[in-house]
Parts: C-alpha cells; sequence; structure tokens
C-alpha cells in the first residue's frame, strides 16, 4: 500500500530533520558498514563449500544429524563471508584515540574532515532535489 502524498511530505520532513538535526548519529551508522575483509571473505567461502560437502555426505548415508551438522557449517561460512571489516575502524579509532604519534593523527583527522565535508555535501545535494521535486 502506497503512501498517501501527506505521509510521504512528513516522511521526508522527519528525515531532513534527522539529517539536519544529528550528523552525528547519521555518519556513526553509515561508518558502521564497513568493506568486505577478502580473508573473512575466502574463509567463509570455504566454510560454505566444506559444510555443503558435509551436508551431502549426511544425505547420502542417511544420518540427519550429519546433514544438520553440515548445513550449521555451511550457515556459518556465509555469515562469515558476509561480515564486514572490523579492524579497520579499530585502526582508525586506535590511532586517534592512544595517541601513539603526532605523525599518525592528521591521518584519521583528515580523513574524518573529508568524510565530514562529504557528508554534508551530500546532504545538501539530498536536500536541494528534495526542494526541486516539491
Amino acid at each position: 500500500m502506497p503512501l498517501s502524498e501527506q505521509e510521504q511530505k512528513l516522511l521526508d520532513e522527519m528525515e531532513r530533520s534527522l539529517y539536519h538535526n544529528d550528523a552525528d548519529f547519521v555518519s556513526a551508522v553509515g561508518a558502521g558498514r564497513g568493506r568486505l575483509s577478502y580473508g573473512s571473505l575466502v574463509l567463509g567461502v570455504l566454510l560454505a563449500i566444506v559444510g555443503l560437502a558435509v551436508v551431502i555426505v549426511g544425505v547420502v548415508i542417511h544420518i540427519p544429524l550429519i546433514g544438520i551438522l553440515g548445513f550449521a557449517v555451511m550457515f556459518t561460512g556465509v555469515l562469515v563471508a558476509l561480515r564486514p571489516s572490523r579492524s579497520l575502524g579499530r585502526m582508525r579509532g586506535g590511532s586517534s584515540s592512544s595517541g601513539t604519534g603526532s605523525a599518525g593523527a592528521p591521518g584519521p583527522q583528515r580523513g574524518t574532515a573529508n568524510r565530514a565535508g562529504f557528508m554534508d555535501r551530500l546532504n545538501d545535494r539530498w536536500d536541494d532535489r528534495n526542494d526541486k521535486n516539491e
């Protein structure tokens, strides 16, 4: 069921308000999504393949417990493969909070400033596009 015009305007207004008033929350939610780690992707695919093989073995020898175990291994492999990388966030947070050296500190600060500027520009473009549509 589609939203009515009034509900759509109200939803747009609430979204605009969220982006303007709580930019820290928006950037924190956006930063929570990391890139996939190639190591975890390879490990997850290997686990999924091993789990699929165990499921097939369980079906062939007619032992449901082995099939269920294989499914659990396969499911775990998929979860590991799709898990976002957390080491990147730890490196950024660790170097800026620990203050180990002055050479390492400007990098994350510069990246944060660029990201904040990018988010501000993105929010402005979004608002301009929504204003043109109204």
